[in-house]
């Protein structure tokens, strides 16, 4: 290892450990304070993107205990996403017209099966789905399959491509039950990224599963992307949604 690069982890390891000592372990933060903390234990020099991983109560193995879905944060994600529409006709050009990225039919199927995934999010009319399951092994694994539970199977294209392009994120249970949201960048601030981890905490308290049993809400970490992760208190997430 060259010099640089051993001065360069010597920094990081430095500033991970000054980070770290700001942070009680032991305590769970209240949102208030959680957020208040974050920008001072976020000590990259880029703009570091902001992540909650909230672990639920449900068994992601049966279908009923699921959570899945999508929502438009009020501060967007601080990310310009490339959208992609599957659309014919008139759907294709309300499509265009919204601001959508690439537009087109087998066209962009053909593309996707050489190889092409120039998009961060994808949207197709119902008409295209059965064109769409061509490719489906290449966007599925990649989280790029339009699916109507987070709207992005759908005739409304124009809405669909302007929710996309506003910050529009995407929730999904992983096999430990855990959600991962970005909720956006550490130079939003303090205050905007409360608010946008208030809208998807309310959310996902809103879409608990009837058939899920015992505490639901069961831990929930922010963290930037080189910094250490702060531990929020259940209890109060529910209040500050209003759900407390």
């Amino acid at each position: 290892m060259g010099d640089k690069a051993k001065n360069t982890k010597g920094r990081f390891s430095k500033n991970y450990a000054t980070a770290l000592l700001k942070i009680d372990a032991a305590k769970a933060y209240k949102v208030g304070e959680a957020f208040t903390l974050l920008p001072t234990v976020a000590f990259a020099k880029f703009d570091e993107t902001v992540d909650v991983a909230f672990s639920l109560g449900v068994d992601p193995k049966h279908a009923d205990q699921m959570v899945r879905g999508a929502l438009v944060l009020p501060h967007g994600t601080g990310k310009t996403l490339k959208v992609a529409v599957l659309a014919k006709g008139e759907k294709a050009r309300e499509a265009e017209a919204a601001g959508a990225d690439f537009v087109g039919s087998d066209d962009l199927i053909e593309k996707i099966t050489g190889g092409w995934l120039g998009f961060d999010k994808m949207i197709a009319t119902p008409d295209q789905m059965a064109p769409l399951s061509k490719v489906a092994k290449i966007l599925g694994p990649r989280g790029l399959m339009p699916n109507p539970k987070t709207g992005t199977v759908t005739m409304d294209v124009a809405r669909a491509v302007k929710e996309q392009k506003l910050g529009k994120v995407e929730y999904r249970t992983e096999k430990t039950g855990i959600v991962h949201v970005v909720i956006g960048r550490k130079s939003f601030g303090s205050d905007k990224l409360r608010e946008n981890f208030i809208a998807i905490a309310n959310t996902l308290i809103r879409a608990k599963p009837p058939t899920s049993k015992g505490v639901y809400l069961k831990s929930t970490t922010v963290s930037a992307t080189m910094s250490p992760g702060i531990r929020l208190d259940s209890s109060d997430i529910m209040v500050a949604t209003g759900n407390g």
